[in-house]
């Protein structure tokens, strides 16, 4: 037995700082909330109100359903795709995660500043859906919802999916979290006045700050990622 021994650099970083993506069970709950986070019904509950005061609940409702719809196929199709896209343009996957964490750890930063950031939506987008009948699919499911971060965070999911049982779970976690995108947003039509202000930006700077975690584990492998091809 060695005493005294003491581990090497890569076996530290992987005992402590890489996520085993080869684990069904770590997988499972690292997807779920990586859409969760990122995809951010809670978030998107104060704009979504703001932009149908004239709509009643049932309206309100119809609007959620479909929505939650949208963003289910956008995401399953990237899920399945995404990587295609970016391998015509001649981008590792490495570069990817690394560029997509950055992206991820934007938001996480105006999650954490308790404001809506504007790569799921700017005032232009905002404005424009006050003035619209219908929501529904633009701006609520694209880009609030399926935005270029849930879009990002999918491929990167998709990147890090070896076996058939993780892209299972991308997908049923992807389902999962459009169901409960519509529940949320299905509560909010109904009693809005449950969600108040300050409760809403409690839960979205704790979000935040799970979502800057998972962005810098995405930077971390695409380093490790890209040190392997050296």
């Amino acid at each position: 037995m060695q005493s005294g021994a003491s581990p090497s650099p890569e076996g530290y970083l992987g005992d402590h700082l890489m996520w085993n993506f080869g684990e069904p069970s770590q997988f499972l709950i690292l997807s779920f909330w990586s859409l969760f986070v990122i995809v951010d019904p809670v978030g998107a509950v104060p704009t979504f109100l703001a932009m149908t005061p004239g709509n009643t609940p049932s309206e309100r409702i119809r609007m959620a359903r479909l929505a939650s719809i949208v963003t289910f196929f956008v995401l399953f199709l990237f899920s399945l795709g995404g990587q295609w896209v970016i391998g015509v343009f001649g981008v590792g996957m490495p570069a990817f995660e690394i560029a997509g964490g950055i992206v991820l750890l934007k938001v996480a930063l105006d999650m954490l500043q308790a404001r809506q950031t504007a790569i799921k939506e700017t005032p232009e987008e905002q404005a424009e859906g006050m003035n619209k009948d219908d929501v529904a699919i633009t701006p609520l499911a694209i880009p609030m919802l399926a935005g270029p971060g849930a879009i990002t965070a999918v491929v990167l999911l998709s990147g890090q999916a070896s076996s058939l049982f993780h892209r299972l779970a991308i997908g049923g976690n992807i389902l999962l979290v459009s169901l409960i995108t519509f529940l949320i947003l299905r509560v909010a039509a109904i009693r809005s006045s449950i969600m108040s202000a300050i409760t809403l930006k409690i839960i979205s700077r704790l979000m935040g700050l799970l979502l800057a975690a998972i962005a810098i584990q995405f930077v971390l492998d695409g380093i490790r990622d890209a040190t392997q091809l050296w």
